[in-house]
């Protein structure tokens, strides 16, 4: 993932997150990951796998491509 899409996919996540009303935790648990590993993606340290991109998407019921896009 080039360093520009995974900053994209962060802010997107945060926002997604940030509008349920949702902690780092919540999500974390809704979508079966670390919070840790939670931090490191909305900070764009880390770049999240497919699947994970998945499981994220459909705890906060939006499409994977919402996400990416």
């Amino acid at each position: 993932m080039t360093k520009t899409l995974t900053m994209r996919v962060a802010r997107r996540l945060r926002a997604r997150r940030e509008g349920r009303g949702w902690s780092q935790a919540r999500l974390a648990q809704a979508a079966g990951i670390s919070r840790g590993y939670l931090i490191r993606l909305e900070a764009a340290k880390q770049d999240p796998t497919l699947t994970v991109l998945a499981k994220l998407a459909k705890a906060l019921k939006v499409s994977l491509v919402e996400l990416v896009k």
